[in-house]
């Protein structure tokens, strides 16, 4: 009964909610599960790169590296345009800011009702 106080309290000052709504948050996460495309997001952190350029940096095909590109760019995290024969990609750091808020306000949430049990907890002690 007191967790579920705690939770309620906990619940009424936070909500947690997808910036840009939960699908687009879901497409950000799927797109961060895989650890190819969690790598080609590090290597774009230095900055844009060709196709080419990413697909040397693993063991598959570039049509293989393409769908990877892809999912990323469908969650918004990559822009993706031609240049002359070239395709070139680039971090959208706007979406993985919108990801780490909500991973801040869901620590912060759980940070106050942890605090929260433990003042509870400590309370009931003395």
């Amino acid at each position: 009964m007191v967790y579920h106080q705690i939770m309620q309290a906990a619940t009424s000052t936070t909500e947690l909610e997808a910036p840009g709504g939960d699908d687009a948050l879901d497409r950000v996460f799927r797109a961060l599960g895989d650890p190819t495309r969690r790598s080609i997001i590090t290597q774009l952190t230095h900055g844009e790169a060709t196709m080419s350029e990413i697909a040397s940096q693993f063991d598959m095909t570039l049509p293989g590296v393409s769908k990877h590109v892809s999912v990323l760019e469908d969650a918004g995290l990559v822009h993706r345009w031609r240049s002359g024969r070239t395709r070139l990609c680039a971090l959208r750091v706007d979406r993985l800011r919108a990801a780490d808020a909500w991973i801040r306000e869901g620590t912060e949430f759980w940070e106050s009702t942890l605090e929260a049990l433990a003042n509870f907890v400590e309370d009931e002690d003395t």
